[in-house]
């Protein structure tokens, strides 16, 4: 078991007072009625899913019950911070320091993010 620390009720608790709930930091479309169906599709389920540090969103369910986010190390499951919703991250994920076209262009063929 490990503790996570609550940015809304200031102290260390149990994880299973908590519920991970997916990426953070997904930015919906400004204009979605102007999307096309793939990049519609791309927002509505695929996610990056990085070996190494990455920003997810959790829910303190049991306690205060508000979304915060988590920077973690997804192989070790090192908690590295916690941070309020509209906060930026103080550590960086590989992800996002690198372009998004760079990181398209990596991948074989016909394969999406």
């Amino acid at each position: 078991m490990f503790y996570i620390y609550c940015p809304y009720c200031g102290e260390h608790r149990e994880e299973e007072e908590f519920h991970p709930k997916g990426q953070a930091h997904i930015e919906r479309p400004k204009q979605p009625e102007e999307c096309s169906d793939e990049e519609w599709g791309d927002y509505l389920f695929f996610r990056d899913n990085p070996r190494g540090v990455h920003h997810e969103m959790w829910v303190h369910a049991v306690g205060c019950r508000k979304f915060f986010n988590v920077t973690r190390h997804t192989v070790s499951y090192e908690i590295l911070e916690t941070y309020k919703m509209g906060e930026q991250p103080s550590i960086m994920a590989e992800s996002q320091t690198a372009p998004r076209e760079a990181v398209a262009e990596s991948r074989p063929e016909g394969v999406r993010a």
